[in-house]
């Protein structure tokens, strides 16, 4: 089996920053009434500025496809091609379109020569779940080297036209009422951009990062659906797809956007969490405690404390200055957050030699984890 090691890691984030009070302007208001729920979010989540793939005109500046093949083709240099990519994986919660796969979009976009491709499926994790499969086709010897990216385009399902409120106490009218809370959270919580790195089976450059094991972990054994789209949610906890709805229904339930049970996430995120840390801790031999840098993918500043608490009962905290996030200034960019968290530290000048980073990341679709360790050669 080789070893498999990231020699580069490059990042695209659309447009120039955009800070809380432009966030209406671009994403606009539903029903023309301002948000109720955006500055309750914002003031939670603590971040700052993020980037859309639409500019003030609403007007799509780029397509997922587009910012992801930005993303990939920043990992070219003077010793390494996009005609030397031997696999090609891509994960988003986004894609352009349903079929084809978000990867074939991608490649078609790079027009390099032909390869191997996959798509991964999935919200947060999907980024991961093509970082695993990358991984694992280098450590196989499938290929030499794999591009894995994450990569969102969430701005094109919160733009205020996608929604109609209408009031349910009066329906016959079908007077506009503001968006309920649990329809509006994600409008403000979620952003665009896109990440992508090369695994080789060497290392190379001035610092490399050693793979040193990927883990898995659903627990939607155990809980209901949490974000969805794409679908209407049961009382049974499974969906039903907007296929089988009229479309008056899909337009004004907005069955095409992203929604999130917002209680349901409080109540198990963070808990879950702590346990597939606990999980892939003893299976490897290693907790979060032990390694240099701690690499959450942080949804909102409000998660961090109880998440902290959570470790350190555990027995697996570790004190704040070795945890590193660039939530407050890229915003939550799902699939794509780790790979611009790891795209931020790998490029500070901090790394030495030696030290390990423990990526974390949670996806409340129907609640998986992947935790990843790293070491810097």
């Amino acid at each position: 089996m080789n070893e498999v090691f990231i020699t580069r890691i490059a990042k695209f984030l659309p447009n120039d920053p955009v800070a809380n009070a432009e966030m209406e302007d671009i994403l606009g208001m539903v029903n023309d009434r301002p948000s109720r729920t955006r500055s309750i979010v914002l003031r939670q989540s603590g971040i700052k500025t993020r980037h859309y793939a639409i500019d003030k005109n609403r007007t799509i500046t780029h397509n997922n496809a587009q910012l992801t093949a930005r993303a990939i083709q920043s990992l070219a240099d003077e010793h390494f091609s996009i005609d030397d990519i031997e696999l090609l994986c891509c994960g988003t919660a986004t894609p352009d379109q349903m079929i084809p796969s978000h990867a074939s979009m991608v490649h078609g976009v790079l027009k390099n020569r032909p390869l191997e491709i996959n798509s991964p499926s999935g919200v947060c994790c999907s980024g991961m779940q093509a970082y695993k499969y990358g991984y694992l086709s280098v450590r196989a010897g499938e290929t030499k080297n794999a591009v894995c990216t994450g990569s969102e385009t969430a701005s094109f399902s919160s733009s205020a036209h996608k929604f109609v409120a209408v009031s349910e106490a009066s329906q016959s009218s079908r007077e506009p009422t503001p968006l309920a809370f649990e329809r509006d959270f994600l409008r403000w919580m979620l952003s665009d951009g896109a990440g992508a790195l090369l695994m080789e089976n060497r290392p190379r450059g001035p610092i490399s990062l050693r793979i040193e094991w990927v883990d898995s972990m659903s627990f939607a054994n155990e809980l209901a659906v949490c974000m969805f789209g794409g679908c209407a949610r049961q009382d049974d906890g499974t969906v039903r797809s907007f296929h089988t709805y009229d479309y008056e229904t899909v337009r004004e339930r907005a069955l095409t956007t992203l929604q999130q049970d917002v209680r349901l996430l409080n109540d198990n995120i963070i808990a879950y969490a702590v346990q597939s840390l606990e999980i892939a801790s003893e299976r490897r031999g290693c907790s979060p405690k032990d390694v240099d840098y701690f690499l959450p993918h942080l949804s909102s500043e409000y998660f961090r404390k109880p998440l902290a608490e959570q470790m350190e009962r555990a027995g697996i905290g570790l004190p704040q200055e070795r945890w590193f996030t660039n939530l407050t200034r890229v915003g939550n960019v799902g699939s794509a957050s780790a790979y611009l968290a790891l795209e931020d530290l790998f490029h500070s000048g901090r790394l030495e030699q030696g030290q390990r980073i423990w990526l974390a990341v949670p996806e409340s679709g129907r609640f998986m984890y992947m935790n990843a360790l790293m070491t810097v050669c």
